[in-house]
């Protein structure tokens, strides 16, 4: 039996603004909009040309889905993206305006720095070592 994570929630004020940040901003690829009903959407982006977990943007609706916006892991990184050229991504994404809150810096597993994204998400940047 073959088995993998397809998708992880990650709840959004709005659909529009969350696909513009991670298109335009992180690079990332749209690889589904569909129009469930007047208030859900089936949104997925995800890294180009990968084949990895990808982001399922969820509209929050009710009062605890919108206190987890920004904040769905209690201020503990919550996404890690990994890159083959850590310093070319960390570069176009400073030169985009994505807000570094810690920088690179080496660990035993490679180069990391910790970004924002328009939520208040934290993410790792990660360059794995070797």
């Amino acid at each position: 039996m073959k088995r993998k994570i397809a998708h992880i929630t990650l709840v959004v004020k709005d659909y529009d603004r969350a696909i513009a940040f991670y298109t335009e901003k992180l690079g990332f690829e749209l690889f589904e909009d569909s129009y469930l009903n007047e208030q859900k959407r089936w949104v997925v982006v995800g890294p180009s040309n990968s084949d990895g977990c990808r982001l399922l943007l969820a509209k929050a609706n009710g009062e605890s889905q919108h206190h987890a916006v920004g904040n769905q892991t209690g201020g503990r990184v919550f996404l890690f993206l990994e890159t083959d050229d850590f310093q070319k991504d960390y570069q176009q994404l400073s030169n985009k305006g994505i807000e570094f809150i810690r920088p690179p810096k080496k660990e035993s597993y490679g180069t990391v720095a910790v970004f924002k994204d328009l939520y208040g998400n934290l993410w790792d940047l990660i360059g794995p070592k070797g």
